[in-house]
């Protein structure tokens, strides 16, 4: 390796170094004799800015710095899925069997094994003409998801030769002759710089819902699939739970969980359940489409800058095959403290609390590579990605830059709230605080697939959860004797609501998915008991008392252990709580 440059400065994880003539932005290097791994993110002149993505404790002035020539990228292709990286997309496991139980500085370990064989099947054949993106052949990566090999961006021409059987993913499978007589030799194995968005041919209008099977998410405040949402929240009000739960039950092809600076033990219950988790999709396991980005609060700082878009990347290679594709990245606030760091010791004029200048425009870089896209390629296939990221302000205060600047790009919002959390009401999002700005791109589907009246029905569900807020603050001055029977209705129909449509179990196997179907259902059936209650309760002589004691009752209230395809059991039910109710008018 060519010596080059001599550190000049270390200051935690920046390092100084000058003789670098030829260095270019966000070229990797090696630092130090110890190999650490590093990033080019200034230059001045022959001096650049180096951010380390290793702990930098023993270096020091003198030190050489080895050039590579190349940019931060990712590798591309069969084995992704079931592994576990670190920031920088260095296997785990692979580490562990190397170095032990400790990360040893400077190792290198390649993202994707060198040496297993995988059966490559054609799909095209030689002679035909093929573009950029078009998908050439298969390999079956698990059980659960087909892995497209595509030809990469920038290469088009005819087919000149295609093989069939087993290869690593560094052999050549094809080669191609490019309409200006230049051959392409096509591997298994494609590798893409982090910080450059795989290209499209056009993004599209997002208008299928992200199905996640939790009642508050769905049916009040839905994410598009190929959208962005954010779920900011104080600490123990339920982020890391919230982003499992979607990645255990979301109905994406593929997950992308990162990891990025949470506690290690948080990650760690992570790695250790995923495993053995089922898809419910599928009674697979949940693994076998899913790649984890582990980062936490014990790793270096800088590399939790990297992990963010090493996950995004790896994420648009699956969505540029034609899957739709969720990425969790728990959380953006850890990643957005490193940008602080990393800016306070380049010098730079800080922002507001410290956060760079540029804070807002690298978070909306970020989320914008979500979308529904049509791919590259000749047979117009659809992929899309959909990025969830929580977001974990001080204290809680939503004001603070990185929520504020999150709220701008993203268009929905899951606000978690801690006295929620604190009364043990789970998934603790404030259906006051929160909204999405995808209602009118869903209106088709739901109306289509779901219901004529699912619109109607989730609008007068809101109402009166807005409404049940207003008298709270009356019956805290003048009790609730002061209430009318209709006000009374409103609070009784708000509390059914929360109780037993907004509470949701995660940990039970029966509550923590519930179909978009029976959601409505579940919802249709606490609206009904209102609106036919409505009709009764400005008699003269009605009893409030006579109206909860009725046995039709206790059996709205637990209409959601009424299995998912029993639409039947629900409409007997929706008939006897109107016979049951307009009885009490006689």
């Amino acid at each position: 390796m060519e010596k080059q440059g001599i550190i000049i400065k270390v200051s935690g994880p920046l390092v100084v170094a000058k003789n670098m003539e030829g260095a270019r932005m966000y070229e990797v290097v090696r630092v130090s004799e110890k190999k650490l791994i590093g990033e080019i993110i200034g230059i001045n002149g022959d001096q650049v800015s180096i951010q380390v993505y290793e702990e930098t404790s023993g270096v020091g002035p003198g030190e050489p710095v080895y050039p590579t020539h190349q940019t931060m990228q990712v590798e591309l292709g069969p084995g992704l899925l079931q592994s576990i990286y670190d920031g920088i997309q260095r296997p785990l496991p692979l580490i562990e069997q190397e170095a032990g139980s400790y990360i040893t500085r400077g190792i290198d370990v390649p993202g994707l094994d060198r040496k297993k064989k995988w059966k490559f099947s054609p799909i095209k054949k030689t002679g035909e003409k093929v573009e950029e993106g078009d998908i050439i052949g298969e390999v079956e990566e698990t059980t659960l998801i087909t892995h497209k090999i595509m030809v990469p961006p920038g290469m088009s021409g005819t087919l000149k030769d295609i093989k069939n059987g087993d290869f690593t993913i560094e052999e050549i499978v094809a080669v191609i002759e490019g309409d200006n007589d230049e051959t392409y030799e096509i591997t298994m194995l494609q590798k893409w710089p982090i910080r450059r968005s795989r290209p499209c041919k056009v993004k599209k209008v997002p208008n299928v819902p992200l199905v996640t099977g939790t009642r508050i998410l769905d049916t009040l405040f839905p994410v598009a699939k190929g959208g962005a949402g954010c779920i900011p929240g104080p600490f123990g009000a339920g982020k890391t739970v919230t982003q499992q739960t979607l990645a255990k039950y979301c109905d994406a092809q593929i997950i992308v969980y990162i990891g990025c600076g949470e506690r290690g033990n948080e990650m760690t219950d992570v790695l250790m359940e995923f495993p053995e988790l089922e898809d419910p999709n599928t009674g697979e396991k949940l693994m076998k489409r899913t790649v984890m980005v582990a980062n936490t609060s014990n790793m270096p700082v800088a590399a939790r800058e990297a992990s963010i878009y090493t996950g995004v990347t790896i994420a648009e290679y699956y969505r540029d095959m034609g899957y739709s594709v969720a990425l969790m990245a728990d959380s953006t606030s850890r990643w957005a403290e490193a940008l602080r760091e990393m800016s306070g010791r380049l010098e730079e004029m800080p922002g507001e609390e410290g956060y760079p200048a540029y804070l807002g425009s690298r978070t909306a870089e970020f989320y914008e590579r979500s979308g529904i896209v049509k791919c590259l390629g000749s047979d117009d296939r659809e992929g899309s990605l959909t990025l969830i990221g929580a977001v974990s302000p001080p204290g809680g205060d939503l004001s603070e830059p990185v929520t504020q600047n999150t709220l701008r790009v993203t268009k929905v919002f899951w606000g978690l709230d801690a006295k929620l959390a604190y009364r043990r009401h789970f998934p603790a999002i404030n259906w006051l605080s929160s909204y999405t700005l995808y209602m009118d791109n869903l209106k088709d589907y739901w109306k289509n697939n779901i219901s004529e009246e699912f619109l109607g029905v989730r609008t007068q569900a809101m109402s009166i959860l807005q409404e049940e807020a207003k008298l709270e603050e009356i019956v805290r001055l003048v009790g609730m004797e002061a209430l009318s029977p209709k006000e009374r209705l409103t609070l009784e129909t708000a509390k059914s609501l929360r109780e037993d449509f907004l509470f949701q179990n995660a940990f039970d196997k029966v509550d923590a998915f519930t179909p978009l179907k029976k959601q409505f259902w579940i919802l249709k059936s606490i609206i009904g008991v209102y609106n036919h209650a409505l009709k009764v309760v400005e008699n003269e002589d009605f009893n409030f008392d006579d109206l909860l004691k009725l046995p039709v009752m206790q059996k709205v209230a637990k209409c959601k252990e009424i299995p998912a395809d029993d639409e039947e059991r629900f409409k007997q039910l929706w008939d006897e709580t109107e016979r049951s109710i307009l009885s009490l008018k006689i």
